[in-house]
């Protein structure tokens, strides 16, 4: 569900600005329309609006000069000569061509005070109501997300006996999401309706990551692994500090940084297109605070300007290292053919610096901010091998024909794993040895981004 507010939305009707309308796609309408209907039957006669009108698509309230009116997403742009308060639009992403009907339907609502629009869908992949969400979940748009999962209704639960048994893969839903044996016992039981767990996810999904996906979609980073990792919690963070600078280019791209520290603690931002001088001052200023073992930059685009800035007034330039997403690994090659070619492992450092994010992920103690954005960008990259069986992740231009923004804030995070093994090697410098950061420090860089991992 996708909600915008103005102001109080919890009003009554207003004279002149109070029509709600609730938007279903063809044929569903009559449904929805007798659910308001029988509210409306059965309330308490001493609050029950006196009705003027009422058919099978408006409910009219005479004395308070306001009414309910349901209409379906048709492919003229729905409610173009309507005015709402209130506005509910259900089953979102399956409409025709909803960016038309988005520019028909906005205009009935004003932007003032006790205004309200709801866009609420279950999810159908990829698609324009995906890319609504995806705005939201990043703070483009004037869209709050709200995802509702399964485990929050009380009735998606079965009775069990003392023989159940709770199956490996169902106790790692325990663990992340604390279902109940009940929950689970409901879960298998429409499973077995459905035809596959995959089906089940997307009817009933438990994230909003997982809602979207479909089954015929494979990320390379499951969404269940970041969940995980959303939830670990380690303490007394201690080792290397790495920073990964991922600044924007010309295109949609958003600039952000990443400090990860191995083995527990790391922190990150995203500042609004403040320019490779302005980039180049803030890692600066970081630098100059953390005292970091590394600070990889992704030196496409406009990131070659922030690189020799950094590196010009470094005053320990071995720090700064360049890195290119689109070059060769840097660890030898996995494994060679019968003719010395290389065979396996990542095609480039992208996919490379991906390896070790997913590795770090997969192997436990691994701790990501409870991020719904960072974990869009996570697993929303598909892969694939290419002839010499190496890993090829899905490019930022096919990510973008399937409705995707660049996984800037994944990218942030991979740039943090660039070096041997994903963190550089421990020197015996000062500022390089393991060190424990205390609580205050720790929130001496005040940011929406924060990573972290442990043995």
């Amino acid at each position: 569900m996708i909600r915008r507010r103005i102001g109080d939305a919890s009003v009554e009707f207003r004279s002149s600005l109070s029509c709600v309308c609730t938007v279903r796609p063809q044929s569903l309408s009559s449904n929805l329309f007798e659910i308001v209907k029988r509210f409306h039957d059965g309330m308490p006669a001493e609050i029950k609006p006196s009705v003027s009108t009422a058919n099978a698509e408006s409910l009219l309230f005479d004395r308070l000069d306001s009414g309910y009116i349901v209409t379906e997403a048709t492919g003229e742009g729905t409610g173009r000569s309507a005015t709402a308060q209130l506005l509910h639009a259900s089953e979102t992403a399956f409409w025709t061509d909803l960016p038309l009907q988005m520019a028909a339907l906005m205009q009935t609502v004003a932007d003032i005070d006790g205004t309200e629009i709801i866009l609420e869908s279950t999810a159908n992949g990829y698609n324009d109501f995906h890319t609504l969400w995806r705005k939201a979940e990043a703070g483009e748009s004037e869209f709050l997300p709200v995802f509702l999962p399964w485990s929050l209704d009380a009735g998606y639960s079965r009775e069990v006996g003392p023989e159940f048994q709770i199956a490996a893969d169902e106790s790692k839903l325990v663990d992340t999401y604390g279902l109940s044996k009940e929950q689970l016992a409901w879960r298998r039981a429409k499973i077995a309706q459905l035809g596959s767990a995959e089906y089940f996810a997307q009817e009933y999904p438990l994230n909003s990551s997982e809602a979207f996906i479909s089954a015929s979609f494979d990320s390379f980073i499951r969404p269940e692994t970041v969940i995980r990792a959303r939830k670990e919690k380690v303490e007394d963070p201690y080792g290397p500090l790495v920073i990964g600078v991922d600044p924007a280019g010309m295109g949609p791209d958003r600039y952000l940084y990443c400090l990860a520290q191995r083995p527990s603690h790391s922190q990150g931002g995203k500042p609004q297109r403040p320019g490779h001088h302005g980039v180049g001052r803030l890692v600066q200023r970081i630098i100059r605070e953390e005292k970091p073992a590394r600070v990889n930059i992704d030196v496409g685009g406009l990131g070659t300007g922030v690189y020799d800035r950094l590196y010009e007034t470094a005053s320990n330039r071995r720090i700064i290292q360049a890195v290119n997403f689109g070059g060769k690994p840097v660890e030898p090659p996995a494994a060679r053919d019968e003719k010395g070619e290389v065979a396996g492992g990542p095609s480039n450092r992208c996919a490379e610096m991906w390896s070790n994010l997913k590795k770090a992920l997969e192997g436990g103690r691994f701790s990501l901010p409870d991020n719904d954005s960072l974990q869009a960008d996570l697993v929303s990259c598909g892969y694939k091998f290419n002839s010499a069986g190496q890993l090829v992740l899905e490019s930022k231009q096919d990510m973008r024909r399937r409705g995707l923004p660049s996984p800037d804030e994944a990218d942030a995070v991979a740039l943090c794993f660039a070096d041997p093994g994903g963190f550089p090697t421990k020197s015996r410098s000062k500022e390089n040895r393991p060190r424990e950061i205390s609580p205050a420090r720790s929130r001496s860089v005040t940011t929406p981004m924060k990573t972290a991992c442990s043995p």
